[in-house]
């Protein structure tokens, strides 16, 4: 019987989880578990790399893991990155094989440097901002997982992670490394309920995400509020408003309503308020599920917390023998373990 291939997929602590991150990301998560072997992180070393509350980050760290664990991954496939310290050890065995003009090229770094000239005053850019995408390069190869779940948005960081490993691999005169392929799943793109003609996102405000562990009144009065019309939508088309909350009933398999509703628009008897209370009952039902695994979570948070820092150990096993191998292709000394 041939092993189950490796799927690795990680995630920064940043606070709320939102239907964005539900829908995009986390769900498909909770579904790859059962076919794949999967590891599952909070990187919260990339968190750093624009200016941050220390303090903050730890609370979002264990924020993060108690949302995840609610939404139904299971706790033995949760490690946290800093409790892994091989990571920054690969990383920057990795940065010796990279290419400094490559980072310099990264979309994600040359929009991000321009948010930390803003926010860190004087200009200030870390150098982490250029090499964070190394870190997650070593965030990948260091499992030698088969796939990485990719949005088109992160397919070049995925092509930097097989280019730093190919160099890596012709260097040492060995296949080490596998070269991880992205796996591409359809997911949902959730636009913001304010501004459907961008992304849901915490950094644009409140407004602008609906948080998936959020009191019932709280999701209901902002589905109510969705835009549905921005008044320049071309004669005969779906305006972006409408066409996000089709898509979140959509991603909520809410597919009685979805097609119920999809034939009154195209009989021109849609009713907006219809379709924003089928979103709002749809939401609302998802976040009672989750919220209620939470609050059996949050009653036993010493023990969970113990659960995660145990899968981190076991996980960190795996890292451990990679980076021994690793160092001895590199003909560095090592510690065996």
């Amino acid at each position: 019987m041939s092993e189950t291939k490796r799927v690795l997929s990680c995630i920064q602590p940043t606070g709320d989880m939102h239907f964005g991150n539900y829908f995009g990301a986390v769900k498909n998560w909770v579904k790859l578990q059962q076919t794949y072997t999967c590891y599952y992180g909070v990187v919260n070393y990339h968190a750093m790399t624009m200016p941050y509350n220390p303090k903050k980050l730890r609370n979002n760290t264990w924020e993060l893991i108690f949302n995840l664990l609610s939404t139904g991954i299971d706790h033995e496939r949760l490690f946290i990155q800093s409790l892994v310290p091989e990571h920054a050890e690969l990383s920057w065995i990795l940065n010796c094989f990279t290419s400094y003009g490559q980072l310099t090229r990264m979309t994600q770094f040359k929009d991000k440097s321009a948010q930390s000239g803003e926010q860190g005053g004087e200009g200030f850019i870390s150098a982490g901002l250029l090499n964070y995408p190394v870190l997650q390069a070593a965030d990948i190869l260091i499992y030698r997982p088969s796939f990485v779940p990719v949005g088109k948005d992160q397919e070049q960081h995925l092509e930097l992670t097989r280019n730093i490993a190919q160099r890596f691999n012709n260097q040492v005169g060995k296949e080490y490394f596998i070269l991880p392929e992205p796996l591409f799943t359809e997911v949902p793109k959730v636009m913001s309920p304010a501004d459907p003609t961008r992304k849901m996102s915490k950094s644009a405000g409140d407004k602008h995400y609906i948080n998936l562990f959020a009191e019932e009144k709280r999701i209901r009065k902002q589905v109510r509020s969705a835009v549905t019309d921005t008044g320049d939508t071309p004669e005969g088309e779906m305006s972006a408003g409408v066409r996000n909350l089709f898509e979140l009933l959509k991603a909520g398999e809410a597919m009685d309503a979805y097609q119920s509703l999809q034939s009154d628009y195209e009989a021109g008897a849609l009713k907006y308020v219809d379709l924003k209370d089928a979103v709002a009952d749809t939401l609302v039902g998802i976040s009672e599920q989750v919220r209620a695994r939470r609050a059996e979570l949050d009653a036993n948070k010493k023990e969970v917390k113990q659960q995660i820092k145990a899968s981190t150990a076991a996980i960190r096993k795996e890292a451990q023998q990679t980076i021994a191998e690793v160092k001895d292709l590199a003909g560095l000394m090592n510690v065996r373990f």
